[in-house]
């Protein structure tokens, strides 16, 4: 584990990043992949598809949630615990199995810098669109706490965005053209800091 979590994945990310799990610490499950291989292919497109240009544009964004390893999540979604099924986490949480939609990873994350505004009213469809027209992302859910979402990567992305701030429900199917057109998405989120725009020493 000392070794698998040493492992870059990206150039802000570790795979100890995405390792802690409070279910597995607090019952004492150990998070551990069955294939540190895929689960190491599969984080790299994450961190370095869409995690690495969020913590580039806003500043540290906070990991909430990361892999989990099938035992694990099992026993997450047996006991109640907020985790899905299984089959509906691969290529999300779940990093080292793959599913009919192929290959993929995901994560829970916070974005600190839209949380701040958020709680003082800011409408979460901005923060969706900005992500849709600047990532390849392929599935993005907000939750009311702190505007956090779940977004994942996968090699045949869906596209699809969905919340639980109201307005709930779907705001974007797969394969399916926002109804807002791109002037009207581009004004929501006019303030947000430049693309990619922060500067790191050499």
């Amino acid at each position: 584990m000392e070794t698998l979590g040493r492992v870059r994945l990206s150039k802000h990310f570790y795979m100890r990043d995405f390792l802690h799990s409070e279910i597995g610490s607090f019952y004492g499950i150990p998070n551990i992949p069955d294939d540190p291989d895929l689960a190491i292919e599969n984080g790299k497109q994450l961190c370095e598809a869409l995690l690495d240009p969020l913590q580039e544009t806003f500043g540290r964004i906070a990991i909430r949630s990361g892999y989990r390893s099938s035992k694990l999540n099992k026993f997450g979604n047996e006991n109640k615990l907020n985790c899905a099924r299984n089959d509906a986490n691969y290529g999300h949480h779940i990093w080292d199995r793959v599913d009919e939609k192929g290959p993929g990873a995901g994560t829970s994350l916070v974005i600190p810098w839209f949380a701040d505004r958020y709680a003082h009213g800011r409408d979460w469809r901005d923060l969706a669109w900005w992500i849709h027209d600047h990532l390849p992302f392929s599935d993005l859910c907000f939750f009311p706490k702190l505007c956090g979402m779940n977004l994942s990567w996968r090699a045949r992305p869906r596209r699809t965005i969905s919340s639980y701030i109201a307005p709930k429900g779907l705001l974007l199917p797969s394969g399916a053209e926002p109804a807002e057109p791109l002037d009207r998405r581009a004004a929501r989120y006019r303030d947000f800091p430049q693309f990619r725009g922060i500067a790191y020493p050499d």
